[in-house]
């Protein structure tokens, strides 16, 4: 079965769906690849899947794939293995895939296979190896084609982080963030921090006036006179801003966001705070906690997670005395200056190391 993403993820949003099997998610977006992941995560939860990643460094990795959907845990229903990379397998391997794929279908095994690859043309949808996903399995187009998918796509997380804006609005939105999808839906995050307390108290009124069925929450409906209130110019930053720079990577955006907190004084603890915030998540998301348990918010967690992958055990075991030097510098107690240090940990967060790990 092929379908697009947009076709695929509403209904991957409903409470049940069948995941065992073959997924193929090919696509240059990221981003959406992602978020299928965080579509598909709660399924494999509920079925009490063992999730794991293996990266194909070469076709023999697939024997490493094939191994690992062929062991069972004692205290896991099945596995759920996320696969990366663009090597392409076998015949043997391919023949093994088919078979898994209709054992599935028979009911014979749970295990699901997710493989996320870079965007297929026609030929190459049209190999022998495509074929056991496109027959037996589940096949997703990444792929954004038109500004009315982006939106749409946009328009499903706003609902989600609980805003809801005025044609108008999406329109200065998508103008806004140049038709950019990951800088338009860190926006909408960003929004959803700044709109919080308003959506908290709607929500509040309206469990208060529920009695006894499930209360309706709310949204926060933006027009465009809203939104040009609430989007900061590039010469005006947050620490919202920073955070969103730092999870994506984008180390060029962190020094300018730094810099320029650093000159209108934005509190040096408040920019600790959001930067020890995330450290101390993604550390926890490392060694395999619950991004819910966290308090993570489920639309967030795809930025939480590209962080994770970027980062290495060694690195990361660094930043609790990095952390711990910054507020040593904001107390005065060392010398160094504490704006070095907290664009040093921001830099760190967003992959970019100042100095190497010793």
């Amino acid at each position: 079965m092929q379908d697009t993403f947009i076709q695929a993820y509403p209904k991957l949003q409903r409470s049940s769906v069948a995941v065992a099997g073959l997924w193929l998610a090919h696509g240059d977006e990221p981003l959406l690849s992602q978020w299928l992941i965080d579509a598909l995560r709660p399924h494999w939860r509920a079925q009490n899947y063992a999730i794991k990643r293996i990266e194909l460094i070469s076709v023999k990795s697939w024997q490493e794939v094939l191994s690992e959907l062929g062991s069972q845990s004692l205290f896991d229903d099945a596995s759920a293995l996320i696969v990366t990379g663009n090597h392409k397998p076998d015949k043997a391997v391919i023949t093994e895939l088919e078979r898994f794929a209709q054992d599935a279908q028979a009911g014979s095994h749970s295990h699901s296979l997710l493989w996320l690859t870079p965007k297929q043309d026609k030929r190459a949808q049209s190999s022998k190896w495509f074929t056991p996903f496109a027959q037996y399995g589940h096949v997703i187009d990444c792929n954004l084609y038109n500004e009315q998918q982006r939106q749409q796509l946009l328009q499903i997380q706003a609902q989600q982080f609980g805003l809801k804006l005025s044609q108008e609005a999406w329109q200065l939105l998508m103008s806004h963030t140049e038709h950019h999808l990951l800088s338009a839906y860190q926006t909408l995050w960003r929004l959803s921090y700044l709109f919080a307390p308003q959506l908290m108290a709607n929500n509040d009124a309206a469990i208060q006036e529920t009695t006894n069925s499930s209360p309706h929450l709310s949204q926060v409906a933006l027009d465009i006179n809203d939104l040009q209130a609430a989007l900061v110019s590039d010469a005006q930053f947050s620490v919202f801003d920073l955070s969103d720079a730092m999870l994506a990577g984008n180390s060029a955006q962190v020094a300018k966001i730094i810099f320029q907190l650093k000159a209108t004084d934005e509190p040096t603890t408040l920019v600790l705070w959001a930067i020890s915030k995330d450290m101390r998540q993604i550390m926890q998301l490392m060694d395999g906690q619950d991004p819910q348990a966290l308090g993570i918010w489920r639309s967030k967690q795809g930025l939480y997670q590209q962080a994770c992958r970027r980062q290495a055990k060694a690195q990361s075991a660094a930043w609790p005395a990095l952390l711990y030097r910054c507020d040593q510098a904001i107390k005065g107690l060392i010398i160094q200056p504490a704006w070095e240090l907290l664009l040093q940990a921001a830099l760190e967060l967003s992959g970019k190391r100042l100095f190497p790990t010793k």
